[in-house]
């Protein structure tokens, strides 16, 4: 993701989620140099990932594709790419916070072996107040690069 690509990745943003992230902490994320990657098809930008590599640990910070393309398996692929990364990068756990009412995304972190450690309690806003987060972490098997 480079600064050229903020306008696309907000779009996305937008159409995916009712509270979206401002543009601003997109640059922040630029700005202090986290891992974050734009998906494409063709020339055709349909989701990204952010995650922030540091002491160990992974910490996914948004993981988001476009509406129209998901449900296709690209989350899976970006979530199974990232945490490659973050293995790269020497992390021994990956964590993240899902929406609690976040069913799809909870099913799919779920089959990809994390587990819920924790809640954050009114941690997302909603249209009627707030909703929790579900504290989920994944223990990440080291790349042996001798095989």
């Amino acid at each position: 993701m480079t600064h050229a690509d903020l306008p696309t990745v907000y779009a996305i943003e937008c159409a995916a989620y009712p509270h979206p992230w401002n543009l601003e902490i997109f640059v922040d994320c630029l700005r202090v140099d986290y891992c974050c990657l734009v998906v494409e098809i063709g020339q055709t930008a349909i989701g990204y990932g952010i995650i922030s590599v540091a002491v160990g640990e992974c910490h996914i910070f948004n993981l988001c594709i476009h509406p129209h393309w998901q449900r296709r398996g690209f989350g899976r692929i970006l979530l199974r790419h990232l945490l490659t990364l973050a293995r790269q990068h020497q992390a021994g756990t990956a964590f993240l916070e899902v929406r609690a009412s976040n069913q799809s995304a909870q099913a799919l972190y779920s089959a990809e072996g994390f587990c819920e450690i924790g809640v954050r309690r009114h941690y997302y806003p909603t249209v009627k107040g707030r909703e929790d987060a579900i504290v989920l972490a994944l223990e990440l098997m080291p790349i042996d690069f001798n095989v």
